[in-house]
């Protein structure tokens, strides 16, 4: 039998309140996602001004990169490269960039979903959120 490492519900409050703070500092009205290694939602934080469909947009990022073991933004580089048959794999909506890994050990152990501003920016405050578990 093998183990592996797990969100607990204090790294999720983590990351939510740092991407959180994240994206205020940068005056962003934004939807923050955190979901497990399997995409289901964990966590998620509206802002005050985020547009209503970033909270289906955050978490289908989240769920995109965790299945995936990586960024979202390669599925929207593959579809942009060319490949529109990407357009069909079954189980993934969210292919734009703002869904980022959490990646420990070696395992993916969930994803962090933004939506609400620019794809780069979106992932920018996904990436401060798992930056504060200091993995």
């Amino acid at each position: 039998m093998k183990t592996k490492p797990m969100l607990t519900d204090a790294d999720v409050s983590l990351i939510l309140a740092t991407a959180k703070a994240h994206a205020q500092a940068n005056k962003w009205a934004v939807t923050i996602a955190v979901v497990d290694d399997g995409g289901h939602l964990l966590g998620l934080q509206r802002l005050d001004g985020a547009n209503t469909i970033s909270a289906h947009i955050a978490p289908a990022k989240a769920h995109t990169a965790a299945m995936g073991a990586r960024p979202s933004k390669v599925y929207e580089d593959v579809i942009n490269n060319g490949r529109m048959s990407f357009l069909s794999a079954p189980l993934i909506q969210g292919m734009l960039e703002g869904g980022v890994p959490i990646i420990v050990e070696g395992h993916t152990v969930g994803a962090v979903g933004v939506s609400g501003v620019q794809s780069s920016e979106d992932a920018q405050i996904a990436t401060a959120g798992i930056a504060a578990l200091k993995l």
